[in-house]
């Protein structure tokens, strides 16, 4: 018989990592009917913000006497296991529940369904379908919105409504499964195990008969990652999937850290699939030298031995097109002379002097000193090594854990995980004590630069 876990939660506030449960209601439903119900407030052990209770009304004194999570953990297990996990946005609910279980050292796993992307299938063209618009649109009564029995009943007669839909209970298997039929999965491989795969950040294997890797992957969501591939019908995807036996995987956490791992693993490994990725070779170059009048020129052109000796390299990439695409994109930005970045041919004065998009540096109307400002400004923007000693921190692979990524004069030299708890976290010392170096990989700092390029600031540590 199967069985649907339909559960709603209140919390302190939207970050599973950083906040806590302070309501679980959850409704154990067959397809048919209501099989168990089970309500409480938890106390989150710490205090309730006044914008949260003004949302769903429940401040610290209600919560005082609460039962904690773990009070409470076991009945929850109970309830939900061999079920299906239901939630209006089932991403918010299952991210606290799997993070309060993580918290006492419990992995907790379950399938999952969300009845926000089931409505959007089955009841296609509404405005909205937020479980507050859903209500009213089909007439469902709640007393008391934002409390968790009261949304979870709402969810549970919706879910009804979701069901009695011809259509329903294939959109229902689908979206369980991510669109994987069973009968299209390697010998070794279950939904089930794939479920049982953590939906967080990290980097998977994927195994042949005799156990050699043959493909490595990152993602931010392992389990999604890899339905994905399990549900890919393409050609590509086929062959992505020949000769599939197993699967590993390591959760990082911090997304650079497993890019970081990916990178240096395929170089060690040498995954057959990956083969265009064990060795990326940045064919495509910006050089820059001064002409004998002067200015500083530019110039795309492939690394060879003859141009790195008598030119300076200012950045690479993975294709020429790439580095003249770069380029032309720079020099109309900060308004270079085409011919003197050879991207026009002329003798003498560029097409785009002509038009004037062009202060003249081809002719010598624009004096060197004032050109050559401009053409630093874009070699600086340009240069993506790194630069100094320090370390990133970022999310490590549960809420007491750091991820560090360490750089010591420009260069990448290891990565590891430090208990967050520890006293004195943060000093250098104790941070470069926890680096580990993987598999040699000229690529790590290319990484981290292009990581590091126009996101929000990690915390960053000095050496």
């Amino acid at each position: 018989m199967k069985k649907y876990a339909i559960i709603d939660i209140e919390t302190t506030g939207g970050t599973a990592r950083h906040e806590r449960i302070t309501e679980i209601a959850i409704v154990l439903h067959d397809g048919t009917q209501v099989l168990d119900t089970f309500s409480s407030l938890v106390n989150p052990e710490r205090s309730i913000p006044w914008n949260i209770t003004q949302i769903t009304g429940i401040t610290d004194e209600m919560v005082a006497h609460a039962p904690k999570f773990y009070e409470i953990a076991k009945t929850i297990v109970e309830l939900t296991e061999d079920a299906i996990f239901v939630a209006h946005n089932v991403n918010f609910d299952y991210s606290f529940v799997r993070e309060e279980f993580a918290r006492l050292g419990y992995p907790y796993t379950r399938k999952q369904l969300c009845t926000v992307r089931l409505s959007r299938q089955v009841f296609p063209g509404l405005s909205s379908y937020s479980l507050s618009n859903l209500k009213k649109h089909f007439n469902i009564y709640a007393e008391k919105s934002h409390r968790a029995l009261d949304d979870t009943l709402a969810t549970v007669e919706l879910f009804e409504r979701i069901l009695a839909a011809q259509e329903g209970k294939g959109n229902i298997r689908d979206l369980v499964n991510h669109g994987v039929k069973a009968s299209k999965l390697p010998a070794n491989i279950t939904l089930e195990r794939l479920h049982a795969i953590p939906d967080t950040c990290g980097v998977y294997y994927l195994h042949d008969e005799k156990g050699v890797v043959i493909y490595v992957g990152k993602s931010l969501n392992i389990q999604k990652r890899l339905f994905e591939h399990f549900s890919d019908q393409s050609a590509k995807g086929e062959k992505m999937r020949q000769g599939v036996a197993d699967i590993s995987y390591e959760v990082t956490g911090s997304e650079l850290y497993a890019l970081l791992l990916e990178s240096a693993e395929i170089k060690r490994l040498l995954p057959r699939i990956n083969r265009a990725q064990r060795m990326r070779v940045y064919s495509g170059c910006i050089f820059t030298y001064q002409d004998q009048n002067g200015y500083k020129c530019l110039a795309v052109g492939k690394k060879t031995v003859k141009n790195t000796r008598t030119l300076d390299l200012v950045a690479d990439y993975p294709k020429l097109e790439h580095a003249k695409g770069h380029l032309m994109t720079l020099v109309k930005q900060y308004e270079l002379c085409y011919r003197l970045s050879n991207l026009d041919a002329s003798d003498r004065a560029c097409f785009h002097y002509s038009i004037k998009l062009c202060k003249g540096a081809c002719v010598g109307e624009e004096a060197p000193e004032t050109y050559n400002e401009r053409v630093r400004a874009v070699i600086e923007a340009l240069d993506r090594r790194l630069q100094g000693s320090f370390f990133i921190i970022e999310n490590g692979r549960h809420e007491q854990e750091k991820a560090v990524i360490g750089v010591q004069d420009g260069v990448f030299v290891g990565f590891g995980f430090f208990d967050s708890e520890t006293p004195n976290f943060g000093l250098p010392e104790d941070l470069l004590e926890c680096l580990n170096m993987p598999y040699d990989d000229p690529e790590a700092s290319r990484i981290i630069s292009g990581y590091l390029d126009g996101r929000k600031r990690p915390r960053i540590v000095k050496m």
